[in-house]
């Protein structure tokens, strides 16, 4: 591990309190980069990553330089930040903004973000396409006055923080809207809401990446593209690799699988709903690996175990996720696949330590 990615993973990636303050402190002494090139915006509960890097790839086609920001990271920590469709130099531009963000004490999500707008502002790029972290008013991302701004969804997530109903969410990721912005929605029911934050248009669409990109560029778009996204919906022979952190993100999944006799190996967030989430994995399979990952967010996978008895007939705890991996695979054999899902940061931990995942 090189210097300045060693001293990332030293930051916390929580703050205390949220807030934009020590974001807008640490811009500044930048030399504010954000307001170096327009901006679209992507926040909502699941599908951020996919619709920012769609967004990202139909401009990027159109002939314009586009940088790219998404969160977290799966195969490595400079997946998070693209120009023109290549990872940005991660080193050289963490190393750009460590000083700064060193006096200020900014979080890693706050440092990421930062050293993202610099590097899009060093690249003059046309365009920047950037996927807010969590929730979106008080969020690190929220300095950006983006001229575009899409919503892929809302589902409860993260409720200590957001809220405790669908709406209180959705009130928390518009709240990156700016009067005069256009509003791509994935999901038609919070078209009120963005009125009142004076909107100047609002479009529906089931593909908010096309949308946020044509609404950018002021026309329609011919064709279509493809990204290239790690842990979101990977086929390794008959194994699939597909990060769900929540209800929705399940179901989502459930939808796109091509058999339902797969060995699980799955580990979940200890502040997710882990019981809703395993009652439809259930349809995917009957038995079941828990494991854990590397955070401290991680529920245990002793406590995963006994959640999923009550609805897997053959549950197994493995903490060790390439061990938990083996152990799947070994349960699959000759003719079964397994499915390795929950948390994003499970397939992180599984992409860092083999090459054969994918």
């Amino acid at each position: 591990m090189t210097g300045q990615t060693a001293w990332i993973e030293t930051l916390s990636p929580w703050p205390e309190e949220f807030g934009l303050g020590r974001m807008r402190a640490l811009l500044t002494g930048l030399g504010e980069p954000q307001r170096a090139y327009p901006a679209i915006h992507v926040v909502g509960t699941n599908g951020k990553s996919t619709a920012t890097r769609r967004a990202a790839a139909f401009l990027a086609s159109e002939g314009l330089s586009v940088g790219a920001y998404i969160s977290p990271h799966v195969s490595g920590w400079s997946e998070r930040i693209q120009v023109d469709g290549k990872d940005a130099d991660f080193e050289a531009l963490v190393g750009r903004v460590r000083a700064a963000a060193e006096r200020i004490g900014a979080t890693q999500f706050e440092t990421l973000t930062a050293a993202a707008l610099a590097e899009f502002a060093v690249a003059e790029v046309d365009v920047a396409v950037v996927e807010a972290g969590l929730g979106g008013r008080l969020d690190a991302t929220n300095v950006l006055d983006a001229g575009v701004v899409a919503l892929t969804n809302v589902s409860l997530d993260h409720t200590d923080v957001l809220g405790g109903t669908r709406e209180q969410i959705a009130k928390e990721k518009l709240a990156v809207v700016t009067p005069g912005a256009t509003v791509v929605l994935g999901e038609p029911e919070w078209e009120a809401f963005v009125r009142e934050l004076g909107a100047a248009r609002i479009v529906h669409t089931d593909d908010v990446g096309r949308a946020a990109a044509t609404q950018f560029l002021g026309r329609e778009l011919d064709g279509d593209v493809d990204i290239d996204l790690a842990g979101r919906l990977d086929f390794s022979g008959d194994d699939v690799f597909a990060g769900a952190h929540n209800r929705a993100g399940v179901e989502w999944l459930i939808a796109r699988l091509p058999r339902d006799d797969y060995v699980i190996c799955a580990a979940i967030l200890a502040d997710k709903d882990a019981r809703s989430m395993l009652a439809r994995l259930a349809s995917a399979g009957s038995s079941f690996v828990a494991t854990q990952t590397e955070t401290e967010r991680t529920l245990a996978a002793d406590e995963l175990a006994q959640l999923a008895r009550e609805f897997f007939a053959d549950v197994e705890s493995v903490p060790d996720a390439t061990n938990a991996l083996d152990r799947a695979r070994e349960r699959a054999r000759p003719d079964g696949a397994v499915l390795v899902t929950g948390s994003l940061y499970l397939l992180r931990d599984l992409y860092g330590r083999l090459e054969t995942v994918r």
